[in-house]
Protein backbone atom coordinates (compact mmCIF):
# COMPACT_ATOMS: atom_id res chain seq x y z
CA UNK A 1 0.00 0.00 0.00
CA UNK A 2 2.83 2.36 0.83
CA UNK A 3 4.60 1.90 -2.72
CA UNK A 4 1.00 2.64 -4.51
CA UNK A 5 0.93 5.84 -2.09
CA UNK A 6 4.80 6.44 -3.58
CA UNK A 7 3.78 5.72 -7.28
CA UNK A 8 0.54 7.82 -7.07
CA UNK A 9 2.87 10.71 -5.61
CA UNK A 10 5.12 10.57 -8.77
CA UNK A 11 1.90 10.31 -10.87
CA UNK A 12 -0.29 12.64 -10.13
CA UNK A 13 1.87 15.82 -10.76
CA UNK A 14 2.96 14.18 -13.72
CA UNK A 15 -0.48 13.27 -15.38
CA UNK A 16 -2.29 16.51 -14.21
CA UNK A 17 0.17 18.84 -15.03
CA UNK A 18 0.35 22.53 -14.11
CA UNK A 19 -2.70 22.62 -11.92
CA UNK A 20 -4.59 25.22 -9.38
CA UNK A 21 -5.20 25.07 -5.83
CA UNK A 22 -7.65 22.23 -5.72
CA UNK A 23 -4.89 20.16 -7.90
CA UNK A 24 -2.39 21.24 -5.29
CA UNK A 25 -4.39 20.28 -1.83
CA UNK A 26 -5.00 17.10 -3.24
CA UNK A 27 -1.50 16.57 -4.44
CA UNK A 28 -0.25 17.86 -0.72
CA UNK A 29 -2.97 15.18 0.61
CA UNK A 30 -1.33 12.34 -1.18
CA UNK A 31 2.03 13.30 -0.02
CA UNK A 32 1.13 13.43 3.69
CA UNK A 33 -0.47 10.32 3.45
CA UNK A 34 2.10 8.89 1.66
CA UNK A 35 4.75 9.90 4.46
CA UNK A 36 2.21 8.67 7.12
CA UNK A 37 2.55 5.41 6.17
CA UNK A 38 6.60 4.99 5.60
CA UNK A 39 6.47 7.20 9.23
CA UNK A 40 4.37 3.80 10.70
CA UNK A 41 6.49 1.39 8.90
CA UNK A 42 9.67 2.63 9.87
CA UNK A 43 8.10 2.93 13.68
CA UNK A 44 8.51 -0.77 13.41
CA UNK A 45 12.12 -1.15 13.00
CA UNK A 46 12.36 -0.03 17.11
CA UNK A 47 12.14 -1.46 19.97
CA UNK A 48 8.08 -1.57 20.93
CA UNK A 49 6.62 1.05 22.76
CA UNK A 50 10.29 2.69 22.64
CA UNK A 51 10.81 6.75 21.86
CA UNK A 52 11.60 5.73 18.20
CA UNK A 53 8.26 3.88 18.08
CA UNK A 54 6.74 6.65 19.85
CA UNK A 55 7.64 9.41 17.91
CA UNK A 56 7.40 8.06 14.25
CA UNK A 57 3.87 6.44 15.14
CA UNK A 58 2.94 9.75 16.54
CA UNK A 59 4.28 11.46 13.42
CA UNK A 60 2.65 8.65 11.38
CA UNK A 61 -0.96 9.84 12.60
CA UNK A 62 -0.51 13.18 11.94
CA UNK A 63 0.45 12.82 9.09
CA UNK A 64 -2.44 10.44 7.59
CA UNK A 65 -5.35 12.66 9.55
CA UNK A 66 -3.49 15.99 8.33
CA UNK A 67 -3.62 14.21 4.15
CA UNK A 68 -7.02 13.50 4.71
CA UNK A 69 -7.62 18.04 6.14
CA UNK A 70 -6.11 18.76 2.22
CA UNK A 71 -8.07 15.89 0.44
CA UNK A 72 -10.92 17.48 2.18
CA UNK A 73 -9.73 21.26 0.64
CA UNK A 74 -9.65 20.16 -2.62
CA UNK A 75 -13.12 18.66 -2.99
CA UNK A 76 -14.57 21.78 -1.58
CA UNK A 77 -13.19 23.69 -3.70
CA UNK A 78 -13.93 21.24 -6.69
CA UNK A 79 -17.57 21.39 -5.33
CA UNK A 80 -17.53 25.02 -5.91
CA UNK A 81 -17.18 26.34 -2.35
CA UNK A 82 -14.57 27.77 -0.17
CA UNK A 83 -11.60 25.90 0.76
CA UNK A 84 -12.78 25.30 4.40
CA UNK A 85 -12.40 21.96 6.41
CA UNK A 86 -12.36 23.23 10.24
CA UNK A 87 -14.20 19.65 11.20
CA UNK A 88 -11.65 17.47 9.56
CA UNK A 89 -8.81 19.76 10.99
CA UNK A 90 -9.79 20.45 14.59
CA UNK A 91 -10.34 15.87 14.82
CA UNK A 92 -6.62 16.13 13.23
CA UNK A 93 -4.93 18.03 15.44
CA UNK A 94 -7.07 16.33 18.48
CA UNK A 95 -6.69 12.81 17.38
CA UNK A 96 -2.90 13.42 17.01
CA UNK A 97 -2.41 14.93 20.29
CA UNK A 98 -4.35 12.57 22.15
CA UNK A 99 -2.55 9.64 20.24
CA UNK A 100 0.91 11.21 21.63
CA UNK A 101 -0.37 11.51 25.45
CA UNK A 102 -1.70 8.07 25.53
CA UNK A 103 0.35 6.34 23.43
CA UNK A 104 1.84 3.85 26.46
CA UNK A 105 -1.80 1.89 26.32
CA UNK A 106 -2.21 -0.22 23.18
CA UNK A 107 -5.82 -0.37 23.77
CA UNK A 108 -6.52 3.56 23.79
CA UNK A 109 -4.19 4.62 21.07
CA UNK A 110 -5.72 1.85 18.71
CA UNK A 111 -9.29 2.84 19.44
CA UNK A 112 -8.28 6.13 19.41
CA UNK A 113 -6.93 7.05 16.49
CA UNK A 114 -9.13 4.56 14.56
CA UNK A 115 -12.29 6.10 16.15
CA UNK A 116 -11.16 9.44 15.34
CA UNK A 117 -9.56 8.71 11.79
CA UNK A 118 -13.24 6.93 10.85
CA UNK A 119 -14.79 9.96 12.43
CA UNK A 120 -12.89 12.87 10.65
CA UNK A 121 -13.96 10.71 7.55
CA UNK A 122 -17.23 10.87 8.42
CA UNK A 123 -17.24 14.73 8.41
CA UNK A 124 -15.76 14.68 5.17
CA UNK A 125 -18.16 12.18 3.29
CA UNK A 126 -20.90 14.93 4.78
CA UNK A 127 -19.02 17.82 2.99
CA UNK A 128 -19.56 15.36 -0.36
CA UNK A 129 -22.86 14.77 -0.04
CA UNK A 130 -23.80 18.28 0.23
CA UNK A 131 -25.26 19.83 -2.50
CA UNK A 132 -21.93 21.43 -5.15
CA UNK A 133 -22.45 25.34 -5.90
CA UNK A 134 -20.86 24.21 -9.39
CA UNK A 135 -21.65 20.55 -11.83
CA UNK A 136 -19.86 17.86 -10.68
CA UNK A 137 -19.23 14.63 -12.27
CA UNK A 138 -19.85 10.65 -10.26
CA UNK A 139 -16.87 11.26 -8.82
CA UNK A 140 -18.22 12.46 -6.08
CA UNK A 141 -19.93 9.61 -5.38
CA UNK A 142 -17.09 7.44 -6.44
CA UNK A 143 -15.20 9.10 -3.59
CA UNK A 144 -18.23 8.82 -0.89
CA UNK A 145 -18.41 5.30 -1.67
CA UNK A 146 -14.62 4.87 -0.83
CA UNK A 147 -14.35 6.91 1.97
CA UNK A 148 -17.48 4.72 3.68
CA UNK A 149 -16.04 1.95 3.20
CA UNK A 150 -12.54 3.20 4.85
CA UNK A 151 -14.47 4.24 7.57
CA UNK A 152 -16.50 1.30 8.51
CA UNK A 153 -13.08 -0.28 8.69
CA UNK A 154 -11.38 2.18 10.65
CA UNK A 155 -14.25 1.70 13.24
CA UNK A 156 -13.89 -1.80 13.46
CA UNK A 157 -10.49 -1.71 14.16
CA UNK A 158 -10.96 1.00 16.60
CA UNK A 159 -13.34 -1.22 18.55
CA UNK A 160 -11.39 -4.20 18.34
CA UNK A 161 -8.34 -2.50 19.83
CA UNK A 162 -9.65 -0.92 22.22
CA UNK A 163 -11.75 -3.83 23.54
CA UNK A 164 -11.26 -6.86 22.01
CA UNK A 165 -6.86 -6.41 22.29
CA UNK A 166 -6.47 -10.27 22.99
CA UNK A 167 -7.46 -10.85 19.34
CA UNK A 168 -5.83 -7.75 17.83
CA UNK A 169 -2.62 -7.23 19.91
CA UNK A 170 -0.74 -6.01 16.78
CA UNK A 171 -1.03 -4.08 13.34
CA UNK A 172 0.03 -7.07 11.83
CA UNK A 173 -1.89 -9.87 13.50
CA UNK A 174 -2.87 -11.90 10.81
CA UNK A 175 -6.64 -11.19 11.84
CA UNK A 176 -9.69 -11.14 9.14
CA UNK A 177 -9.69 -7.47 10.05
CA UNK A 178 -6.48 -6.40 8.86
CA UNK A 179 -6.64 -8.79 5.86
CA UNK A 180 -9.97 -6.82 4.68
CA UNK A 181 -8.18 -3.63 5.92
CA UNK A 182 -5.21 -4.24 3.62
CA UNK A 183 -7.32 -4.85 0.66
CA UNK A 184 -10.00 -2.09 1.07
CA UNK A 185 -7.66 0.34 1.35
CA UNK A 186 -5.41 -0.72 -1.55
CA UNK A 187 -9.04 -1.14 -3.81
CA UNK A 188 -9.83 2.59 -2.51
CA UNK A 189 -6.62 4.00 -3.35
CA UNK A 190 -7.18 3.22 -7.00
CA UNK A 191 -10.68 4.43 -6.63
CA UNK A 192 -9.86 7.47 -4.78
CA UNK A 193 -6.94 8.68 -7.56
CA UNK A 194 -9.25 7.82 -10.47
CA UNK A 195 -11.89 10.27 -8.45
CA UNK A 196 -9.34 13.30 -8.22
CA UNK A 197 -8.06 12.47 -11.53
CA UNK A 198 -12.14 12.94 -13.03
CA UNK A 199 -12.37 15.64 -10.60
CA UNK A 200 -9.54 17.72 -12.20
CA UNK A 201 -10.51 16.64 -15.41
CA UNK A 202 -14.09 17.88 -14.76
CA UNK A 203 -12.66 21.49 -13.26
CA UNK A 204 -10.66 21.67 -16.27
CA UNK A 205 -13.61 21.38 -18.30
CA UNK A 206 -15.31 23.89 -16.41
CA UNK A 207 -12.33 26.43 -16.93
CA UNK A 208 -12.39 26.14 -20.84
CA UNK A 209 -15.92 26.74 -20.61
CA UNK A 210 -15.66 30.22 -18.87
CA UNK A 211 -12.71 30.81 -21.22
CA UNK A 212 -15.33 30.12 -24.25
CA UNK A 213 -17.60 32.86 -22.56
CA UNK A 214 -15.40 35.30 -20.84
CA UNK A 215 -13.42 38.16 -21.90
CA UNK A 216 -9.88 37.38 -20.45
CA UNK A 217 -9.57 41.22 -19.41
CA UNK A 218 -12.17 42.32 -17.83
CA UNK A 219 -14.60 38.89 -16.43
CA UNK A 220 -17.71 40.19 -18.76
CA UNK A 221 -19.30 37.73 -20.76
CA UNK A 222 -18.00 37.88 -24.37
CA UNK A 223 -20.17 39.00 -27.16
CA UNK A 224 -20.81 34.94 -28.36
CA UNK A 225 -22.00 34.55 -24.95
CA UNK A 226 -23.69 37.69 -24.51
CA UNK A 227 -26.03 37.08 -28.26
CA UNK A 228 -26.74 33.70 -27.11
CA UNK A 229 -28.36 34.92 -23.58
CA UNK A 230 -29.71 37.92 -25.10
CA UNK A 231 -31.31 35.32 -27.34
CA UNK A 232 -33.10 33.36 -24.89
CA UNK A 233 -33.90 36.67 -23.04
CA UNK A 234 -35.68 38.08 -25.86
CA UNK A 235 -37.96 35.08 -26.19
CA UNK A 236 -38.97 35.36 -23.05
CA UNK A 237 -39.72 39.06 -22.87
CA UNK A 238 -41.78 38.08 -26.08
CA UNK A 239 -43.76 35.22 -24.49
CA UNK A 240 -44.37 37.38 -21.16
CA UNK A 241 -45.05 40.23 -23.05
CA UNK A 242 -42.39 42.14 -20.82
CA UNK A 243 -40.29 45.29 -21.74
CA UNK A 244 -36.63 45.13 -22.55
CA UNK A 245 -34.40 47.06 -23.55
CA UNK A 246 -30.43 47.67 -24.91
CA UNK A 247 -27.78 49.74 -24.05
CA UNK A 248 -24.95 49.90 -26.17
CA UNK A 249 -21.86 52.31 -24.58
CA UNK A 250 -18.60 53.44 -25.29
CA UNK A 251 -16.19 54.69 -23.39
CA UNK A 252 -15.16 58.71 -24.17
CA UNK A 253 -11.63 59.11 -26.01
CA UNK A 254 -10.42 55.82 -24.82
CA UNK A 255 -7.75 56.11 -27.43
CA UNK A 256 -6.06 59.64 -25.92
CA UNK A 257 -6.35 57.21 -22.43
CA UNK A 258 -3.91 54.56 -24.07
CA UNK A 259 -2.23 57.43 -25.54
CA UNK A 260 -1.48 59.23 -22.97
CA UNK A 261 -1.50 57.21 -20.11
CA UNK A 262 -0.25 54.28 -21.22
CA UNK A 263 -2.23 50.76 -22.24
CA UNK A 264 -1.81 49.56 -18.53
CA UNK A 265 -3.89 52.47 -17.29
CA UNK A 266 -6.47 51.56 -20.40
CA UNK A 267 -6.97 48.13 -19.32
CA UNK A 268 -7.78 49.31 -15.53
CA UNK A 269 -10.26 51.41 -17.38
CA UNK A 270 -11.50 48.66 -19.13
CA UNK A 271 -12.02 46.58 -15.65
CA UNK A 272 -13.31 50.02 -13.85
CA UNK A 273 -15.98 49.86 -16.18
CA UNK A 274 -17.11 46.15 -15.70
CA UNK A 275 -16.78 46.89 -12.23
CA UNK A 276 -19.22 49.70 -11.81
CA UNK A 277 -21.63 47.60 -14.71
CA UNK A 278 -21.75 44.75 -11.93
CA UNK A 279 -22.41 46.95 -9.44
CA UNK A 280 -25.16 48.76 -10.74
CA UNK A 281 -26.83 45.86 -12.41
CA UNK A 282 -30.03 44.15 -11.49
CA UNK A 283 -30.55 40.38 -11.14
CA UNK A 284 -31.37 39.29 -14.62
CA UNK A 285 -29.29 41.96 -16.19
CA UNK A 286 -26.80 40.95 -18.74
CA UNK A 287 -23.86 42.85 -19.92
CA UNK A 288 -20.82 41.94 -22.05
CA UNK A 289 -17.37 43.77 -23.17
CA UNK A 290 -18.93 44.11 -27.21
CA UNK A 291 -15.76 44.89 -28.52
CA UNK A 292 -12.75 47.29 -28.03
CA UNK A 293 -14.09 49.91 -25.49
CA UNK A 294 -17.54 49.09 -26.38
CA UNK A 295 -19.97 46.87 -24.00
CA UNK A 296 -23.70 45.82 -24.43
CA UNK A 297 -26.41 45.70 -21.81
CA UNK A 298 -29.41 43.62 -21.69
CA UNK A 299 -32.18 45.00 -19.45
CA UNK A 300 -35.02 42.03 -18.71
CA UNK A 301 -38.41 43.48 -17.61
CA UNK A 302 -37.18 47.35 -17.69
CA UNK A 303 -39.34 49.94 -19.89
CA UNK A 304 -37.43 53.41 -21.12
CA UNK A 305 -37.65 54.89 -17.38
CA UNK A 306 -35.58 52.10 -16.12
CA UNK A 307 -33.63 51.80 -18.56
CA UNK A 308 -32.02 55.41 -18.28
CA UNK A 309 -32.51 55.13 -14.55
CA UNK A 310 -29.84 52.35 -14.72
CA UNK A 311 -27.51 54.35 -17.26
CA UNK A 312 -27.87 57.32 -14.51
CA UNK A 313 -26.51 54.97 -12.13
CA UNK A 314 -24.00 54.09 -13.88
CA UNK A 315 -22.61 57.74 -14.70
CA UNK A 316 -23.17 58.24 -11.14
CA UNK A 317 -21.14 55.61 -10.08
CA UNK A 318 -18.30 56.09 -12.41
CA UNK A 319 -18.24 59.86 -11.16
CA UNK A 320 -17.36 58.71 -7.43
CA UNK A 321 -14.85 56.01 -8.54
CA UNK A 322 -13.05 56.93 -11.49
CA UNK A 323 -10.80 59.68 -10.40
CA UNK A 324 -9.90 58.21 -7.19
CA UNK A 325 -9.04 54.71 -8.59
CA UNK A 326 -7.33 56.02 -12.48
CA UNK A 327 -6.65 59.65 -11.88
CA UNK A 328 -8.70 60.96 -14.47
CA UNK A 329 -12.53 60.85 -15.06
CA UNK A 330 -14.07 58.32 -17.05
CA UNK A 331 -16.97 59.18 -19.29
CA UNK A 332 -19.01 57.17 -21.98
CA UNK A 333 -21.28 57.63 -24.36
CA UNK A 334 -24.53 55.13 -24.95
CA UNK A 335 -27.57 54.19 -27.33
CA UNK A 336 -30.73 52.99 -25.79
CA UNK A 337 -32.88 50.65 -28.06
CA UNK A 338 -36.34 49.57 -26.78
CA UNK A 339 -38.40 46.30 -28.05
CA UNK A 340 -40.61 47.97 -30.23
CA UNK A 341 -42.84 44.39 -31.47
CA UNK A 342 -42.93 41.03 -31.25
CA UNK A 343 -40.76 40.16 -34.09
CA UNK A 344 -37.96 42.43 -33.23
CA UNK A 345 -34.30 40.74 -33.27
CA UNK A 346 -31.32 41.68 -30.79
CA UNK A 347 -29.30 42.39 -34.53
CA UNK A 348 -32.09 45.08 -35.46
CA UNK A 349 -32.17 46.42 -31.39
CA UNK A 350 -28.38 46.62 -31.38
CA UNK A 351 -28.35 48.12 -35.05
CA UNK A 352 -30.89 51.54 -33.53
CA UNK A 353 -28.63 51.39 -30.22
CA UNK A 354 -25.88 52.03 -32.72
CA UNK A 355 -27.20 54.51 -34.59
CA UNK A 356 -28.23 56.71 -31.57
CA UNK A 357 -24.56 55.97 -30.16
CA UNK A 358 -23.23 57.69 -33.06
CA UNK A 359 -25.73 60.41 -32.65
CA UNK A 360 -24.63 60.48 -28.74
CA UNK A 361 -20.95 60.62 -29.89
CA UNK A 362 -21.44 63.47 -32.41
CA UNK A 363 -23.50 65.33 -30.04
CA UNK A 364 -20.41 65.95 -27.55
CA UNK A 365 -20.19 62.53 -25.65
CA UNK A 366 -20.79 62.24 -22.40
CA UNK A 367 -24.41 61.25 -22.68
CA UNK A 368 -27.01 58.59 -23.49
CA UNK A 369 -29.36 59.05 -26.60
CA UNK A 370 -32.27 56.73 -27.44
CA UNK A 371 -33.69 55.39 -30.90
CA UNK A 372 -37.25 54.81 -31.75
CA UNK A 373 -39.45 53.95 -28.32
CA UNK A 374 -42.56 51.50 -28.29
CA UNK A 375 -45.92 53.42 -28.62
CA UNK A 376 -47.06 55.06 -25.73
CA UNK A 377 -43.63 55.41 -24.50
Amino acid sequence: MTLNLLIMVVALPYFMGQVNRAARCAQMGIVLQTAGWISLLLSSTFPRGGVGDHLLSTLAMACVSSGMVFNAFAFELWCGRKASARAPAIIALVMTVGYGIGFSSYAFRTGWANGLLALQIATVVFMLCRRPQVPVGRWRWLLVISLLIQMVVLAWRGVLGAFYTAEFPNFYTPHLLNQVFALSSNAMMVLSMMAILLAHRDEAARELEMLATLDGLTGALNRRAWLLQSGIDLASSVRYQQPLGVLLLDLDYFKQINDTHGHAVGDRALQLFVKGLRAVSRAGDVFCRYGGEEFCVLLNCADFAAVMSYDERMRQWLAQHSANELGFALSYSGGLAMRLHDGDTIDAMLERADVALYQAKSEGRGRTLASSLPPGT
